[in-house]
């Protein structure tokens, strides 16, 4: 997979216009899809019982006037402008904000972090200016702890509420679509044949999941194209034909006058109203696939104004027939010999918009499970080319048997639309918090900038939020009651895997336990390559003295491997790896720490065995090769105080990169780690060819200048000895736990960690899975932790 591809785009000032122009066309079907069939369903939600057109027409004005200033100020001014500045290495979405947020304060609750992680390319952090309201806001979020996990629940609240999104928006979006056959069908055949028609395209949308966007991208963007053009000319015609006078009410005064006449049934009716910028947060969350030239591009001069003729189109209408009333909905407003071209184009419309908010809730889970924030669950890369284009099944399963379940119980765009609002406007609220945090301490502004964007745009948020709570009875309870089981899921795994850690971290064994294991005590070391997986960056894991305890053996070549993320978006293939020994170059014991960003692809477990013994060879040449290498090897039986602290020597970033600058870095038992510039060399400068021809066949081939330099004949031993193991096969050794809380906990804790953690361990993907390891390679070891 060409892992450069999911970072394209990224600097959008070294693009041509031609190719910002290109990507602001292909970002139509994929991030406007469905913020554009809005105008399906948003008067028609808007009129379904609060208030109702009247002659004077002063609430279809203010209808659009509200329209008309909320995508202005919150897709246009809040997003567009602002929150796309937010980016994270050129990703957006609430991990991407998580994320700098973190990385500028220590506020995170993951508790591997390391100082090596912040010599990556990708842990850029601003320069700060010594602002004391900086330094001071920073310290008030790391002194408690407590603002660390609120700052975690909010997160997980918004990633929870895009879940829900992705829930309720492809049935709005299709059954609003189908509904304009209520005008071409009697009243009895329309109500039986709705509800089956839109269960059947949504069974066929999610079953076609599997195949991947990039199969059928193609024609997502033409769709949205045509749309677009369709609903703009439908508006122009409606305009001059029915109400040129129309513009008339973008005015504010509009909505002093809708609010004056309607009163509470006003602010109630704005639940329907914020359904016009459904799908706006599609733009800063898919900004990773394109750029924010691009994504302004396309919204500032063709999603917005379309939008904006659509609606005015239909209000023009409405203002002049007032005998469809009680009909009010997109579909009225289209003559009626165009009436069945447009429907099925706003149905391909709607599924291309659905399309787009499922891969969006594949990809915001992915990034969930990456932070240790949701059950292991299977993930699909469906592209070999584009990368981030994922499908999980089991979530595209339960998404579609909800999505059923919703159309068929609801039965009305009423109630999925106050449902679908509150979700749309708890992700804005949690997206508007984050971005103030991200400008005092990233953007390094004055806290009272920040304060201003967070009471201005809050303030519009929280109106209309407030407008959705109201309806809790009439469709918005289902939104919060998914959003509170997701939250309580998805933080017991995160505290359960926070307490795993700590565990392992207290009885992690000792170097001089490893040192004294010999033939004297029975053990022995058999042919081949041993990964043993660890969340621990340092110490030897207690699952391998239990390992070793019931088989009294184990693999000549020694491997302790971590798999840990880091909070950035990708790792470059060349840093990924942090390679050190655990003891004496005779135990032939490494360490291997391999990081990934939230938004990397984990690699086969081919390519992924490969990939390390090569940079386990590159290691062994840069730790007999640099300078007084001689000297550390003839005190390998003696070595340093840190050492001896530690347990382990030095670990190296090892990659395909230019190694005249990379860093070593000295690990202590605290995981702090101290960079230290060193010269590094790759395999090929010296001389060495790896070549493989077959996975059973492979041969190395050593070109030593002075054979008889005791250096390089140690160092062509341990080599030969790396490649006979790897010839004799690789086992991975993984920890299967059972957690249970301690005697004495609370009632909460021991529900939540013996049953409920438990319970989803049992029932979701094991390690392996996520790993990719072969069944046929793969030794457990079974652990009970006590938490």
């Amino acid at each position: 997979m060409d892992i450069d591809n999911g970072k394209c785009w990224q600097n959008s000032k070294k693009d041509s216009w031609r190719t910002t122009l290109l990507l602001a066309y292909q970002s139509l079907g994929v991030v406007y899809g469905d913020l554009s069939t809005s105008p399906l369903y948003v008067y028609k939600s808007t009129f379904a019982e609060d208030i109702h057109h009247s002659e004077t027409n002063e609430e279809i004005f203010g209808v659009l006037s509200f329209v008309f200033w909320t995508l202005t100020l919150v897709p246009l001014s809040k997003y567009v402008f602002i929150v796309l500045r937010a980016d994270d290495n050129g990703e957006g979405g609430t991990f991407a904000l998580y994320s700098s947020i973190c990385r500028h304060a220590k506020v995170s609750l993951l508790p591997n972090r390391q100082v090596a992680d912040e010599s990556l390319s990708t842990y850029k952090l601003e320069q700060s200016p010594k602002r004391e309201y900086n330094s001071k806001v920073r310290m008030l979020l790391e002194k408690y702890k407590f603002l660390h996990t609120a700052l975690l629940i909010l997160v997980l609240l918004g990633t929870c509420m895009v879940i829900g999104d992705g829930l309720l928006t492809p049935a709005i979006s299709v059954f609003s679509a189908v509904s304009g056959l209520e005008l071409s069908m009697s009243k009895g055949h329309h109500e039986y044949a709705l509800i089956p028609i839109t269960c059947f395209i949504l069974v066929c949308l999610f079953a076609l999941q599997h195949y991947g966007t990039h199969r059928v991208g193609f024609f997502f963007a033409p769709i949205v194209l045509v749309w677009l053009i369709c609903i703009s000319a439908l508006g122009l015609y409606n305009i001059i034909h029915w109400n040129p006078q129309v513009y008339q009410a973008l005015s504010p005064y509009y909505m002093l006058k809708f609010f004056k006449k309607t009163k509470k049934q006003g602010w109630m009716s704005l639940g329907g109203i914020l359904l016009c910028i459904t799908g706006s947060e599609a733009m800063f969350a898919d900004l990773g696939h394109f750029s924010y030239a691009a994504i302004q591009i396309a919204f500032t001069f063709l999603v917005y104004p379309a939008l904006i003729l659509a609606y005015m189109g239909q209000a023009a209408y409405l203002s002049k027939n007032h005998q469809n009333s009680d009909q009010i909905s997109f579909y009225v407003s289209v003559p009626e010999s165009l009436r069945w071209p447009v429907l099925a184009i706003a149905i391909l419309a709607s599924v291309v918009g659905s399309q787009a908010i499922i891969s969006g809730t594949f990809s915001i889970i992915n990034q969930s499970q990456s932070l240790g924030c949701f059950p292991r669950v299977k993930v699909v890369h469906t592209s070999d080319k584009i990368h981030g284009q994922i499908y999980i099944p089991e979530i595209n399963w339960m998404l579609m048997i909800l999505c059923i379940a919703v159309t068929i119980g609801f039965r009305d765009i009423k109630h999925m639309g106050n449902a679908s609002g509150l979700a749309v406007m708890a992700v804005m609220l949690v997206t508007t918090c984050l971005t103030s945090l991200v400008i005092i301490l990233c953007w390094h502004k004055p806290p009272i900038v920040a304060l201003i964007f967070l009471l201005f745009f809050g303030s519009i948020e929280l109106l209309y939020f407030s407008a959705s709570l109201v309806k809790f009875l009439e469709g918005a309870w289902l939104p919060i009651l998914l959003a509170l089981f997701l939250v309580t899921i998805m933080f017991v795994w995160h505290y359960a895997t926070i307490k795993k850690y700590e565990y392992d971290l207290q009885n992690k064994v000792s170097l001089e336990w490893l040192l004294a294991l010999g033939p004297t005590l029975g053990i022995c070391r058999v042919p081949g390559i041993g990964l043993v997986f660890t969340d621990l960056t340092s110490g030897i894991p207690a699952n391998f003295s239990r390992f070793v305890t019931n088989l009294p053996a184990f693999h000549r070549i020694l491997v302790f491997v971590c798999v840990k993320f880091v909070p950035v978006p990708f790792v470059p293939p060349a840093e990924r790896y942090l390679v050190g020994r655990v003891g004496p170059t005779s135990l032939r014991s490494y360490r291997c720490i391999v990081r990934y960003g939230y938004r990397d692809v984990h690699q086969d477990v081919d390519s992924f065995e490969s990939d390390l013994v090569r940079r386990l060879a590159d290691f062994i040449h840069y730790d007999w090769c640099r300078p007084q290498a001689s000297t550390d090897r003839g005190n390998e039986d003696h070595p340093s105080a840190s050492e001896r602290s530690s347990g382990e020597h030095r670990l190296a970033v090892v990659g395909n990169m230019d190694f005249s600058r990379s860093l070593a870095f000295e690990v202590d038992e605290n995981m702090q780690q101290e960079s230290v510039s060193c010269g590094f060399q790759t395999v090929e400068s010296i001389g060495d060819i790896i070549e493989t021809s077959t996975p059973k066949e492979r041969r190395v081939r050593f070109a030593i200048e002075d054979p008889e330099n005791p250096t390089e004949v140690q160092m062509r031993q341990e080599l030969e000895d790396l490649m006979a193991a790897q010839q004799s096969g690789t086992a991975f050794i993984l920890g299967h736990s059972h957690v249970k809380a301690k005697q004495g906990s609370s009632v909460l804790k021991r529900l939540a960690v013996n049953f409920g953690y438990n319970f989803l361990r049992r029932n979701c993907r094991g390690p392996d899975v996520v790993l990719k390891v072969p069944p046929a390679s793969l030794l457990e070891v079974g652990m009970v932790y006590v938490v």
